[in-house]
């Protein structure tokens, strides 16, 4: 597996940001911004990362390839494309209702910073009723991580 830069065009990736956004208003605002690193075997694509400044805005892999550590090496890489900005604080957000994703970050070496309440509403793009795990989707939770600690 290798990872890359993605410079084509990006709708050609929605249906992998579509993984990990649920509002299509929200995707449309975002999906142009900032990088995207891609994981890469042979020819196939296995997931992507968006980074947005100091921000991974969105991390999706394709569900085969999932708990493979391909996940782990995009953050990986994004922590250190973020480093080379002298970037010291790197962000992320996920839903509050997603314990799989705090796991995943917690295990990266994020910490929660803040809870941003009544974030996934129909009013952000969001259909109503959606749950992970049956937890309905309502708060967004933010995490980061200090890059100067390695």
């Amino acid at each position: 597996m290798r990872i890359e830069l993605h410079t084509s065009d990006r709708e050609a990736l929605r249906p992998l940001f579509e993984l990990a956004e649920d509002s299509r208003a929200e995707l449309d605002a975002y999906i142009g911004a900032g990088e995207v690193l891609v994981a890469v075997e042979g020819d196939e694509l296995l997931g992507h990362l968006q980074l947005v400044g100091d921000e991974i805005k969105n991390l999706a892999v394709v569900e085969a390839h999932r708990g493979g550590g391909v996940g782990r090496a995009l953050v990986t890489a994004a922590i250190e494309r973020a480093r080379d900005e002298r970037i010291e604080l790197l962000r992320v957000a996920t839903g509050a209702a997603d314990t799989g994703n705090l796991r995943f970050y917690q295990r990266l070496g994020f910490r929660m910073r803040a809870i941003e309440r009544d974030a996934f509403t129909a009013a952000n793009g969001y259909p109503p009723g959606i749950e992970v795990d049956g937890i309905e989707l309502r708060d967004r939770v933010w995490l980061d991580r200090r890059l100067d600690a390695g």
